[in-house]
């Protein structure tokens, strides 16, 4: 069966969004996307993110108790993601740990703030 453009309306959109997406990515980074899970308990934040090809020398963690940024470069790609934890949490708390390119970041939820009586 031959098929011709009318038979795929969708398609002119599926190619317009791939494009987009590529342009996005850049040249060089068309399918590098970082994969990042976050997982939260009662008690903490647990995030684990995947970065082939970097060095722990190379990788930059700052938390601000909302968002974690995770900043590294590599020979191929630089790493700038920025991640809105599902919490607030205390970042002095955090325990980190990189191996063989896989990065799990720890932790403790933030206490609840008091309410303030006005009399």
């Amino acid at each position: 069966m031959h098929s011709d453009d009318r038979d795929d309306p969708f398609g002119d959109i599926f190619d317009e969004i791939e494009r987009m997406m590529g342009e996005m990515n850049g040249p060089d980074e068309a399918g590098a996307d970082t994969h990042i899970d976050v997982y939260e308990t009662d008690d903490a934040v647990r995030l684990v993110a995947d970065l082939p090809g970097v060095d722990k020398g190379d990788l930059t963690l700052q938390c601000d108790g909302t968002t974690l940024t995770i900043q590294a470069t590599t020979g191929h790609r630089e790493y700038d993601e920025r991640v809105r934890l599902p919490a607030t949490v205390d970042e002095h708390s955090a325990d980190a740990t990189f191996n063989n390119g896989v990065l799990e970041v720890t932790f403790d939820r933030a206490e609840a703030s008091a309410a303030i009586d006005v009399e």
